[in-house]
């Protein structure tokens, strides 16, 4: 893969001009947003994957801001619009030809240069997926700052499947998702590269009195995991991941938190649901009677694992290209803009709970407003 992704970086831009152009959905809070994005070096941590080198870490930082002005940020870099236009290829994936979408035209909502707007406001960290990438999740994380949130997203070096940093350097991942030493390192890293996110943070003058977490698949097992390992993050949420690195290896997560953790599970293939009540999942299973903090399952009807990626928005404006039963396979039957009123709401409402002390009243019972959405007792 990283061969043919080396190649593809190259040969894609020409094509891509003339392929479909994406749309970000509309924010949903009060606030403009802003976009920035951070290079960090720990120079007390070798690489896991490459130990001859120090570790990496890109983020994107979105915010709120006062004005909407300044230049709306990229969604993805020519870099890794060029890797996605690859991964999109693949018969196993999109199955789109290659330059049939044009990835890199793709404006998000938030701004570039502008300054935060003056406030006190909590920090909410991300994790991607395994073998994912941290801006396939854009949305969320502009949209979740649009509610006064600053949103830190990480990409995990050489486990994400490109990482770009400045200069147009591309790292590609190395780690194989089917072996278990590989997934363990990625835990480990993982952990590792949160805490020191949030240690350069501090050391930055960032306000570290308000700390949640969110992932998706890798990433929600990320999110619990560090919470194990480091009381600062305040409050998790894991998105459809299951809380283990192989088949009868759960993380440390499983045996429960002292702080409060949201499960939000999407739809499995057939007629099986992502919850604690589907042995499906023993990790979820196990750890509900173990969590000691406060806790809700919130299932998200008729959605898929990539629901809780932003393919939520974009496989549906690829009507021409791709054929309905793959879209159904790849983000669900669900209403695309339902799907993403209830995970904006949801998210919001959880932060804003246990780190802001307003209760939104959604987790108070059923959601009429949201009929896609329910609690699994």
């Amino acid at each position: 893969m990283t061969a043919v992704a080396a190649t593809l970086v190259t040969a894609v831009p020409a094509q891509a001009q003339t392929g479909v152009r994406i749309t970000m959905p509309a924010l949903t809070g009060p606030y403009p947003v802003g976009a920035t994005e951070l290079h960090l070096v720990d120079p007390a941590r070798a690489d896991p994957w490459k130990p001859d080198r120090r570790r990496e870490v890109m983020v994107s930082v979105s915010y709120p801001t006062e004005r909407p002005g300044g230049r709306r940020a990229p969604w993805m870099t020519p870099g890794i619009a060029g890797v996605v236009d690859m991964i999109a290829a693949s018969p196993d994936f999109l199955g789109v030809a290659p330059g049939s979408v044009d990835w890199k035209a793709t404006r998000r909502q938030a701004r570039e240069g502008v300054e935060t707007r003056p406030g006190r406001w909590p920090m909410v960290l991300f994790s991607h997926g395994f073998g994912s990438l941290r801006e396939m999740h854009a949305g969320l994380a502009d949209d979740l700052a649009s509610r006064g949130y600053v949103v830190v997203s990480m990409s995990h070096t050489y486990e994400s499947a490109a990482v770009e940093f400045p200069g147009g350097r591309i790292e590609f991942a190395v780690a194989d998702q089917g072996d278990l030493a590989d997934k363990k390192t990625a835990i480990d890293a993982r952990v590792a590269d949160t805490r020191f996110v949030l240690t350069e943070l501090g050391e930055r003058g960032v306000d570290l009195s308000r700390v949640g977490m969110v992932g998706h698949s890798y990433g929600g097992y990320t999110a619990g995991e560090t919470m194990v390992h480091d009381s600062r993050i305040d409050a998790g949420v894991n998105l459809d991941g299951t809380m283990g690195y192989g088949p009868g290896l759960p993380g440390k997560v499983v045996q429960g938190l002292d702080r409060p953790f949201l499960l939000v599970g999407a739809d499995f293939v057939g007629d099986r649901e992502h919850s604690h009540v589907d042995p499906t999942d023993p990790t979820w299973v196990d750890f509900w009677p173990s969590q000691r903090g406060w806790k809700r399952d919130l299932h998200l009807d008729d959605s898929t694992h990539y629901s809780f990626t932003d393919l939520q928005f974009a496989v549906p404006q690829l009507d021409d290209l791709i054929e309905q039963a793959r879209r159904d396979l790849l983000v669900g039957t669900i209403n695309p803009a339902a799907s993403l009123a209830v995970q904006h709401d949801y998210l919001a409402a959880y932060f804003d709970l246990h780190l802001k002390g307003r209760d939104r009243g959604l987790f108070d019972g059923d959601s009429p407003c949201h009929p896609q959405a329910r609690f699994i007792e």
